[in-house]
């Protein structure tokens, strides 16, 4: 069972430390929300979990199914099977949507699909989240509204089916169609069982479809609190004043 394991991590952005000592571990089909206030942290976890340079790991372990993370280059994290969907994602001119998933899927796999194989997985992957196919001919997020390039995350995350997914705001920006499309994409990779799901947002609202195992709330760098599903709703309730006071 793959296993994301996070021991007393601490982080620098510009020499002003972030995270304050983060301890926390995903199992493989486990799904955690990572919940808090703007500014507590979340995606400077995200970001220094998948290797964004910006920010220095100061002390603390990162592990996968026992394998050092931290001293992993990007690109081998994800071939490890680490995925990280951006709050904000990045355009590719020149790339085409078609011809990165297929590289990504080779990478990964470590050999190219099948090619009558693969025409059938892409073209229901994007029927199953309303993706227009013309888009597989678009470079890769060029010109793409906020919700077509968090369906297209959650495309490359049915196709990649990752060990750990990490899901940066997923939520954000997305209308309330585009919500259930994109959550339902993710309850599938999660009913697979083979993915660990790391769930960060600071509204509880994509809660109401993408039910976690668990909840972390975030404030100041650090877990505060922990619970099940209950907790989300309490927030719902309540807001962060409890832990942001304290």
């Amino acid at each position: 069972m793959a296993t994301l394991e996070i021991n007393d991590l601490h982080v620098a952005v510009d020499n002003k430390e972030i995270l304050r000592g983060v301890d926390l571990t995903v199992k493989q089909g486990e799904t955690h929300a990572i919940m808090g206030p703007n500014g507590s942290g979340k995606s400077t976890l995200a970001y220094s979990v998948a290797g964004h340079p910006r920010y220095t790991i100061t002390s603390g372990t990162v592990t996968l199914d026992g394998e050092d993370v931290l001293a992993m280059t990007v690109d081998e994290r994800a071939r490890a099977g680490l995925f990280l969907a951006m709050q904000y994602p990045v355009e590719v001119p020149g790339v085409s949507v078609s011809n990165f998933l297929r590289t990504a899927v080779t990478a990964i796999e470590g050999e190219a699909p099948k090619l009558r194989t693969w025409v059938k997985d892409l073209n229901a992957a994007f029927e199953r989240l309303s993706i227009d196919p013309a888009f597989k001919e678009r470079s890769v997020n060029e010109g793409f509204s906020g919700g077509e390039k968090k369906r297209f995350e959650v495309l490359q995350l049915e196709l990649l089916k990752p060990k750990l997914a990490i899901l940066d705001e997923t939520d954000s920006g997305l209308d309330v169609d585009a919500l259930k499309v994109v959550s339902a994409g993710v309850n599938r990779v999660r009913e697979s069982g083979t993915t660990g799901t790391l769930l960060i947002t600071h509204y509880t609202r994509i809660l109401r479809y993408i039910r976690p195992d668990y909840v972390h709330v975030f404030v100041g760098g650090r877990v505060v609190e922990e619970g099940g599903p209950e907790l989300a709703d309490l927030l719902e309730a309540e807001g962060y004043d409890k832990w942001v006071s304290a």
